[in-house]
């Protein structure tokens, strides 16, 4: 299971992660924050649980461009 969580209110929209992992992130066009796809929120964290591990590569280089680190991954 790969676990990624995101802690959108203090995203400052540079669009890394977007770059990284398209299949996982995109911008907001409402407020121009980070979007994690398919995700659930719960007070402020939206994460994604996954089983599919072919998500790693690119979330890990997400994890590591974001310049504020809001990104936390987790592969179990």
């Amino acid at each position: 299971m790969v676990i990624i969580t995101l802690q959108r209110d203090k995203c400052i929209g540079c669009n890394y992660c977007v770059e990284m992992a398209p299949a996982q992130f995109q911008m907001s066009k409402k407020d121009g924050k980070s979007v994690l796809l398919k995700s659930t929120n719960a007070k402020g964290f939206f994460t994604l649980k996954s089983a599919d591990h072919t998500i790693v590569e690119a979330c890990e280089l997400a994890l590591k461009a974001c310049p504020v680190n809001i990104i936390t991954f987790k592969e179990t």
